[in-house]
């Protein structure tokens, strides 16, 4: 069955070029890379953000409550009509992340998100998660908002798969063309050569970690791409405004 169901505690860094290699090659003397990524240098994800009409959800976010919740749509790479998408509900509560997701066509998860009707049932699915997501659109009248997409490479912690460390790259947004399919291209979102680490562990993380974040000197920073990303919409908005104003 396609589904995932994470419980755990992610904690994020933005690194430079050089501060990411520097940390990546120490990283494996722990873990190692996913299977993807054996292969391949990177995998590219890209999603597709739900919000109100008043970006409720997203302003929510960036209040910093004990509780927030968001709808997204993730694919792997470009996909097509048929391809194999997932619709997640993604929430936090006094720090746990936890996300549930349910695997949808893509035209299945379209046609979910806009009527709020359930998708028949196939054995791809996650029934409990469905219903999740019915309750969810039920109590917010959602539509697309923000397309966000990445570069990632993964690694796991080799003596405890629970500790997993990502490096996303190249983080690119746009608030047009909001169809997954329509291409992976945007906006950059970070400076060039800056990268988002996470660390997501269901504990808290080993001491071996702790130690080598402290040497290189490394503190946790808040940093949602969504969040980030509406914050400059915000700033270009005004910055705009302020230039018909004086012009």
């Amino acid at each position: 069955m396609a589904i995932e169901v994470f419980n755990r505690y992610e904690n994020k860094y933005l690194l430079d070029h050089e501060a990411y290699l520097t940390f990546y090659n120490r990283l494996l003397e722990y873990m190692e890379l996913d299977e993807y990524n054996k292969q391949h240098e990177f995998y590219s994800i890209s999603n597709l953000y739900f919000d109100t009409q008043n970006d409720a959800l997203i302003r929510n976010s960036l209040a910093k409550p004990k509780y927030k919740e968001k709808l997204r749509l993730r694919a792997y790479g470009v996909p097509n009509e048929d391809a194999k998408v997932y619709l997640e509900i993604k929430k936090k509560v006094f720090g746990l992340v936890n996300k549930r997701r349910t695997a949808l066509q893509l035209n299945e998860a379209y046609d979910f998100v806009r009527t709020g009707l359930e998708p028949e049932f196939k054995d791809y699915m996650n029934k409990q998660v469905i219903n999740e997501i019915t309750y969810f659109l039920k109590r917010y009248e959602l539509q697309p908002k923000v397309y966000l997409a990445y570069e990632r490479k993964a690694l796991f912690c080799k003596q405890n798969r629970d500790l997993r460390i990502t490096f996303d790259t190249n983080i690119r947004s746009r608030r047009y063309d909001l169809k997954l399919e329509n291409g992976d291209h945007g906006e950059p979102l970070v400076e060039n050569g800056q990268w988002l680490m996470e660390v997501k562990a269901e504990k808290t993380v080993p001491m071996w970690l702790s130690r080598m974040l402290s040497e290189h000197e490394m503190f946790r920073t808040s940093f949602s791409k969504y969040g980030n990303e509406y914050k400059k919409m915000l700033k270009n908005g005004n910055a705009e405004r302020e230039s018909v104003i004086y012009a």
